[in-house]
């Protein structure tokens, strides 16, 4: 039983987010695509803080990007579609045929639950947006006309052409074709996707595997759990059967890492992933400022094991209650995130605010990592489109 110590499974794991070395390369066009292809998707989110939460992503380890080139990916270039992994994301249309299937068992369970939530006339909604989009074309909900229920009855509480136009989504019938500032504008789905890969069809026994294969190479490390909640395509039993599987071709063996508590825990890895642990590039130290929904600690529980970094954001607890701001930004430094910073874009003033930082228990906040701070901040102006940085009174706060 190989046992990996904590700093190295740290660097693994940054090596495959494509974190551990200097940020850099092309940004536009098939390399910024190829860049979405080895995270494997782009989460989307609609706060706009700093800069919305795929753009930070793409930000953050590709310093040239701006948000112009990942919309000519998605709406001319049709690089990528728009569907759910464990929440809406970008995705490379390469994918669609694997998403078939989340398609499928999406319909089944909404279809099973549409009585119980909207009652058996809303069904006819479903038809009636069909039509309309097949004979007028692409819509937003609000091209669509109705009434909303005065008592609530699930989803919440959309009005029935926006239910609608979610379900047909999901299901697969109709496709997200581009988005006008943050909305959803809907156009079938034969119309968005290139016929290459619309007409591609897959096994659904291929499509689990190609799921928990394409997961663990973009983990470096996992257990069957993380394998099944990479994509939300394989459900967990069907990721424990793959890692059953694939020990017994000899694919993947079972290891042990140790967290950041001293504990270890039980892993698989490809054995020509272990072999080239020796082999892994030392860390940058630039600091970098991530998205809440960074593939590196979008997964709250496995960045608390890994990096011994307690994470939450706090947008719904009330004021009172908060431990930090209500969004706050994870600082990675090296292979160790250093801190969290509470700041936001006020481009009537032309001025990135920093409200507050924390640095992380055992984190020394010197003049060397507050320089190099202060250049991450320098940077993210750009994509954040102002001018300067302010700081409040009392911005750098002790840890907690």
């Amino acid at each position: 039983m190989t046992v990996i110590d904590n700093p190295t499974a740290r660097r693994l794991f940054l090596h495959h987010h494509l974190l551990l070395e200097a940020p850099g390369g092309p940004a536009t066009g098939q390399g910024l695509l190829d860049l979405i292809t080895a995270l494997g998707f782009v989460q989307l989110d609609s706060v706009t803080t700093l800069a919305r939460a795929h753009d930070l992503i793409l930000w953050s380890r590709r310093p040239a990007y701006r948000p112009a080139s990942l919309r000519w990916i998605n709406d001319r270039m049709r690089g990528t579609f728009e569907h759910w992994t464990h929440d809406a994301a970008k995705i490379p249309v390469a994918f669609f045929p694997q998403w078939r299937l989340k398609c499928a068992r999406d319909r089944a369970r909404l279809d099973a639950r549409w009585d119980r939530w909207r009652g058996p006339r809303f069904r006819a909604e479903l038809d009636r947006v069909l039509r309309h989009i097949t004979e007028h074309g692409p819509v937003a909900s609000g091209d669509l006309a109705d009434e909303r229920h005065e008592k609530s009855t699930g989803w919440w509480d959309w009005h029935p052409s926006k239910t609608a136009l979610e379900f047909l989504w999901r299901s697969g019938e109709l496709s997200v074709t581009r988005r006008s500032g943050f909305r959803k504008v809907y156009d079938l789905t034969e119309r968005v996707i290139p016929p290459e890969h619309l007409n591609a069809r897959m096994e659904d026994a291929a499509i689990i595997d190609w799921a928990c294969s394409a997961a663990l190479d973009r983990l470096g490390v996992a257990t069957p759990g993380e394998l099944a909640a990479f994509w939300a395509l394989a459900s967990p039993a069907e990721a424990k059967g793959w890692v059953t599987g694939a020990r017994a071709r000899g694919e993947i063996e079972e290891i042990d890492i140790v967290l950041a508590d001293g504990t270890v825990r039980k892993v698989v890895i490809r054995p020509e992933t272990r072999a080239r642990l020796s082999d892994l590039p030392s860390p940058s130290q630039r600091m970098r400022v991530l998205s809440p929904f960074d593939p590196a600690v979008r997964d709250r529980k496995r960045a608390e094991r890994l990096f011994g970094f307690s994470y939450r954001i706090e947008i719904f607890v009330p004021e009172a209650q908060r431990v930090y701001g209500y969004y706050v930004f994870p600082l990675l430094q090296g292979d160790r995130l250093v801190g969290r910073v509470d700041m936001q874009a006020d481009r009537q003033a032309d001025a990135l605010r920093v409200r507050a930082l924390w640095p992380e228990r055992r984190v020394a906040w010197g003049k060397g990592r507050q320089a190099a701070f202060e250049v991450e901040l320098d940077r993210i102006t750009r994509l954040a489109g102002v001018g300067r940085v302010v700081f409040d009174d009392n911005w750098l706060r002790a840890p907690k």
